[in-house]
C-alpha cells in the first residue's frame, strides 16, 4: 500500500465511508484498508477520529557517518543509517558493549585464571590444557 493509497483511505474515513466502499474504490482489498484503519486510529465515528493521521518524520544524524536518515514514528529509534555504520561504530566502540555473558574460570590443566564469553560449559583455557588434560601432554604456560 503507497502513501497516496494511505492518505485517502484516511480522507475517505474522515468522510464517512465504509471499508468495502474505500476498498472498492482505490482496488484494495477490504481487509487491508481495515487492518490500516485500525492500527492508524481511524475506526469508529468521523467525530473521533483523530486530527493526523501520521505524525511527522523526523530527520535525523546517523552516529558513525554523519549522514541523515529519516526516523519513522511508531518504529523503534534509529541510532545508524546503515547496518555497516551500526557494525563499523560497535567494532571501533568495544569498549561500550554492555557484555551481560561472562564467566570467570580457573583451568583444571594448569591453575590459571580466565574469562569466557558466551560460553558457561567452558572448563579450559586453551585448545592446549584441553589436549593435556584428554590425552597427557604438555599443557600450556
Amino acid at each position: 500500500m503507497t502513501t497516496d493509497e494511505k492518505n485517502k483511505i484516511a480522507e475517505m474515513r474522515k468522510g464517512g465511508m465504509g471499508y468495502l466502499k474505500i476498498a472498492q474504490v482505490l482496488g484494495l482489498n477490504e481487509n487491508s484498508v481495515k487492518t490500516f484503519c485500525r492500527r492508524n486510529g481511524l475506526t469508529g465515528t468521523a467525530q473521533k477520529m483523530p486530527e493526523t493521521v501520521f505524525p511527522s518524520v523526523v530527520q535525523k544524524t546517523c552516529k558513525q557517518c554523519g549522514g541523515l536518515f529519516l526516523q519513522y514514528p511508531g518504529h523503534r529509534e534509529k541510532i545508524f543509517c546503515s547496518d555497516a555504520c551500526r557494525n563499523k561504530w560497535w567494532n571501533s566502540n568495544l569498549s561500550q558493549v554492555k557484555r551481560k555473558a561472562m564467566y570467570e574460570y580457573t583451568c583444571p590443566t594448569c591453575g590459571c585464571g580466565f574469562s569466557a564469553y558466551g560460553n558457561r560449559h567452558r572448563k579450559y583455557c586453551s585448545h592446549a590444557c584441553y589436549i593435556a588434560a584428554r590425552f597427557g601432554g604438555a599443557a600450556c604456560v
